[in-house]
């Protein structure tokens, strides 16, 4: 039983270390910021909202399960023509 105990305290212990350890780290600029920014800024365009704001909730994650969605659809619908269709012996009867 003390061993049991000991080993849920070592492995429960082991997530508390880097979590208490980080500190708040600088954050580098990013392209956007050092290269576009100063670039608009030079030709006097200011930084605006974008046209479909990713940022809001899941929306992100949504829109590459759209994209996948469809792509499996597509690559489903097509799935004969590039892997199966291809490989058979044009004289060999069906």
């Amino acid at each position: 039983m003390k061993r049991l105990f000991l080993i849920l305290l070592v492995v429960g212990s082991l997530g508390w270390g880097p979590a208490l350890a980080e500190e708040e780290k600088p954050r580098w600029p990013g392209v956007d910021e050092t290269v576009v920014e100063k670039y608009a800024k030079d030709l006097g365009r200011e930084a605006r909202d974008p046209y479909i704001n990713t940022d809001q909730g899941d929306l992100l994650l949504f829109l590459f399960a759209l994209a996948g969605g469809i792509g499996g659809f597509i690559m489903g619908y097509y799935w004969h023509k590039v892997f199966v269709a291809g490989k058979q012996d044009p004289g060999k009867p069906e």
